[in-house]
């Protein structure tokens, strides 16, 4: 009988210059190289490395890399392909060239790559998602909050300066646009290389300085970066709206029990990863492109997961209202219907 997978860390070496976790089982053998800000920046890297957890109960063995300092994707990619993995995800757009290179040299390895366009290799599946769309609705409930507050300044904190995450950009101008029509909106970026989604300095450095100028409440689309937007938010009493995993517990402050985190908009890279390996389970595998947005739902542990959404727990229940929420519903099926064009841009 097979043995099931772990869903733990077991081991952890470092191989020229790459850092390695993996857990052993029998069937699929299942790679995944992080991108940049790797394992634990509560965000992007982590949304992946849930969706591999959820996907232990198909019996899977997988490996998670970390590009170090002195390695490049393609050599993670590259070793994992070698090694005879059925299944090997690139997170992240700047795995678009590795991967490209890595499918033609072994085309019986299938490969996933999430943000990146890959349209035309049989063994390769491009994952998207509809950034502006989800943008949108936690950009209503940062301008209704802001507007509810007698605030007139909102901002937004992007990573690395580059069309996908204008998107996000512009779909939360949008949003706060259509319930708040003259509200400022602040923009910053932290850089315009990789290293600007896990610099938390300089994201804390950049949301001082849009608070000085009197944002009220900040959405980070910055990895890493944005654990910083998180400190000066709470150091100045504003609000952070969090990005691709569930960040609203970020802005929690345990001494006074107070929430700064409005919301978070949810990116399901994990879900995306969960389907490809429940798919090669089952004998199949999608290449070409998928994109996920807001009418894509699937039911994962008793939940159901959208492609994009909002975040609504806990932490934030006292903030986002009644009327935010009947607000966004609306918004999500006039975008579903067509009635709200969403900008990418």
């Amino acid at each position: 009988m097979a043995r099931k997978a772990l869903s733990i860390i077991c081991i952890l070496v470092i191989v020229g210059g790459l850092t390695v976790g993996s857990a052993w089982a029998a069937k699929l053998k299942i790679g995944l190289v992080f991108d940049v800000g790797g394992k634990g920046d509560q965000s992007f890297n982590d949304s992946a490395y849930r969706g591999l957890q959820w996907a232990s109960k198909y019996d899977i063995s997988h490996v998670e890399i970390e590009p170090g300092a002195d390695a490049d994707r393609e050599t993670g990619v590259r070793m994992l392909a070698s090694q005879g993995f059925d299944l090997v995800f690139g997170v992240g757009f700047l795995f678009t060239d590795a991967i490209k290179a890595v499918a033609d040299d072994f085309p019986n390895t299938k490969f996933a790559i999430i943000d990146g366009f890959i349209p035309d290799k049989p063994n390769v599946s491009s994952m998207l998602f509809t950034e502006h769309e989800g943008s949108f609705l936690v950009g209503i409930i940062a301008g209704m909050k802001a507007k509810a507050d007698g605030k007139d300044t909102i901002g937004f904190i992007g990573g690395m300066d580059i069309p996908l995450i204008h998107k996000f950009e512009a779909g939360y101008k949008a949003g706060v646009e259509y319930v708040y029509p003259g509200c400022k909106i602040l923009s910053d970026y932290a850089g315009t290389t990789p290293s600007a989604f896990a610099d938390p300095v300089k994201g804390k450095e950049l949301a001082l300085a849009q608070i000085d100028r009197g944002a009220y409440v900040i959405y980070h689309a910055s990895g890493l970066t944005g654990a910083g937007v998180y400190e000066a938010a709470k150091e100045r009493k504003v609000y952070v709206v969090g990005v691709d995993s569930n960040q609203n517990h970020l802005g929690h402050v345990k001494e006074t029990g107070k929430n700064y985190g409005l919301t978070s908009m949810l990116k399901q890279v994990d879900v995306a990863v969960y389907l490809t390996v429940k798919y090669l389970s089952e004998g199949k595998f999608n290449a070409g492109v998928r994109i996920f947005g807001l009418g894509d739902t699937v039911q994962i542990e008793g939940r159901t997961y959208h492609g994009v959404y909002y975040a609504l727990d806990e932490y934030n229940k006292d903030l986002v209202s009644a009327d935010m929420i009947d607000k966004v519903t609306q918004a999500e099926k006039n975008i579903l219907s067509g009635a709200i064009k969403v900008p990418e841009k």
